[in-house]
């Protein structure tokens, strides 16, 4: 079986979970095999945590969950020093983040101060507690939950905490024919009970070195820095894309051919990412709040601009 088919597959199986989510469930998929941390915004209650749980059993990952509070302390997420009477020595307790999956849920409910504790692990993969560096495991992934920033109670997360994140997902309220099928299929069973073991971490790793050999053309590069510079020189954007952002674009592209079964990246695979790597990246200017324009609508305008290449490599 190769790398699509398993990709395929880790798909059906959670979508026996989430019902109608098709497309959110495969962007995340492309987002973990791509090596990208993911951003869920939503309401509560419309099965965020479930499709966290639903990846962590489809591939066999060591899980650990953080429900963030105003009180949570950095500490409660990374670990801390504490001095052992018996040994005379200091033990270092670890904390959830030394995990395979971690999931931060309601993460713009704890404090800046405790949000900014995860920057070192998306980052680097490494912790720093006391003054030693501690190494996560690999694969290593923050799946992070927050509530729409309307909520009460939230502190938005900075710019540069967003930005570490790959992607944005959103899934949104089912239809209402898929809403019943839940009601049916649910209610006397977990929908966790439906999501089969599909794969394990190291055969996630080897998909992962896979998509790193997909080939990018120098057109489709030139493509994707043009659509990030004309993000920052665009009159209704404050904040544009960074070369952080514009990398996890390249590489969700990479991951989207290697699903689609091939080895090389195309233009739609850029247009098709660009959404869920550029929506929470993006601020938008205050003139573009009164005209109640939404970052989709933007990023759908950066499209229009800016020239698609060709077969021939150059620009048409």
């Amino acid at each position: 079986m190769d790398s699509s088919d398993k990709l395929e597959n880790l798909i059906d199986s959670l979508s026996q979970a989430i019902l109608g989510k098709r497309e959110i469930i495969r962007q995340l998929v492309i987002g973990i095999s791509s090596n990208g941390h993911i951003l869920f915004e939503d309401v509560p209650g419309v099965g965020k945590t479930t499709l966290v749980k639903g990846l962590a059993k489809a591939i066999g990952f060591r899980f650990r969950r953080v429900q963030c509070t105003p009180d949570l302390l950095p500490a409660d997420i990374t670990g801390v020093t504490v001095y052992n009477n018996k040994t005379g020595e200091w033990d270092f307790q670890a904390g959830p983040i030394f995990t395979q999956i971690l999931l931060a849920d309601e993460i713009n409910r704890t404090s800046p101060k405790t949000q900014s504790a995860l920057l070192e692990a998306m980052e680097e993969q490494q912790v720093t507690v006391d003054g030693t560096t501690r190494y996560l495991t690999e694969p290593f992934f923050v799946l992070a939950t927050q509530n729409p920033q309307e909520y009460e109670g939230t502190f938005p997360l900075p710019e540069s905490q967003l930005d570490r994140f790959a992607m944005k997902l959103t899934l949104g309220y089912p239809p209402k024919h898929e809403e019943k099928s839940l009601l049916n299929k649910f209610t006397y069973y977990e929908p966790l009970n439906y999501v089969e073991n599909i794969m394990n971490p190291e055969e996630l790793l080897k998909i992962q070195r896979e998509i790193e050999q997909v080939y990018v053309d120098d057109s489709i590069l030139e493509y994707a820095t043009e659509l990030s510079r004309e993000s920052r020189e665009h009159q209704q954007i404050e904040l544009g894309i960074s070369p952080r952002g514009t990398l996890h674009l390249i590489k969700s592209a990479k991951a989207t051919a290697c699903l689609a079964g091939r080895n090389f990246v195309l233009p739609d695979d850029i247009q098709e990412m660009i959404y869920p790597v550029y929506s929470h990246r993006l601020v938008i200017n205050q003139a573009a709040l009164l005209e109640r324009l939404e970052n989709e609508e933007v990023i759908q305008d950066i499209i229009n601009k800016v020239r698609v290449p060709g077969n021939t490599g150059r620009f048409r």
